[in-house]
């Protein structure tokens, strides 16, 4: 099977070498205790003033209905392909302090903090986790609840990737792409906008 790790430039940990986000997943459930972990691990992510602005819905494809409504507040083309994972999950996230009701400009960094938790300890266990932008906030909000200044914001896909030989031709040929990074000296700058930091220019040691 296509593992897909990443040609690194510099030596980085494996498992965020190794990490990638699959389309296909294998029809196999998750250990309940695994999902635990998963989520433990979000639960020890950094956040500013220690806020802790993430929140979880969770369903897995033993509850057919709960599956069936989470996969309802993702857009069309992401329902696709993730109704075969075992686990989906929203991410929610409070846009306000909880300890003085204040905007909070770090809450959507916090929540991807704690997902990238999530994603080293699936990695770790032998998992993968597909992130999603494309989902239905209004009406996740409308299914679940969802109080006021809490805002669902990404969606996951969680469970064994599939052997890409055995999926459709389209997810045949994502799952099988390159994967590809912009270089340091495209994002690592100093002194002024655009202007590389100079380490970030040499070739890779």
């Amino acid at each position: 099977m296509n593992t897909k790790k990443a040609a690194t430039d510099y030596p980085i940990l494996p498992i965020l070498a190794e990490r990638w986000s699959p389309y296909g997943f294998e029809n196999r459930p998750m250990l309940e205790t695994d999902l635990c972990s998963l989520f433990e691990a979000a639960r020890w992510a950094a956040s500013s003033y220690n806020e802790q602005p993430w929140n979880y819905l969770v369903a897995t494809r033993e509850n057919s209905a709960e599956f069936g409504r989470l996969l309802s507040c993702l857009v069309e083309a992401n329902q696709a392909w993730a109704k075969e994972a075992p686990v989906l999950v929203l991410g929610i996230v409070s846009l306000r302090f909880g300890r003085n009701n204040q905007d909070n400009r770090a809450a959507v960094h916090d929540l991807g903090l704690a997902a990238g938790n999530l994603l080293a300890e699936a990695t770790t266990r032998g998992l993968s986790v597909h992130q999603m932008i494309g989902i239905l906030p209004d009406k996740a909000r409308e299914l679940y609840q969802i109080p006021e200044h809490f805002e669902a914001w990404t969606a996951l896909a969680i469970g064994y990737k599939a052997d890409p030989a055995k999926l459709p031709d389209a997810l045949r040929e994502r799952d099988m792409a390159l994967r590809q990074r912009k270089p340091l000296n495209k994002f690592v700058f100093t002194g002024r906008w655009g202007h590389p930091m100079p380490l970030a220019s040499k070739s890779a040691i």
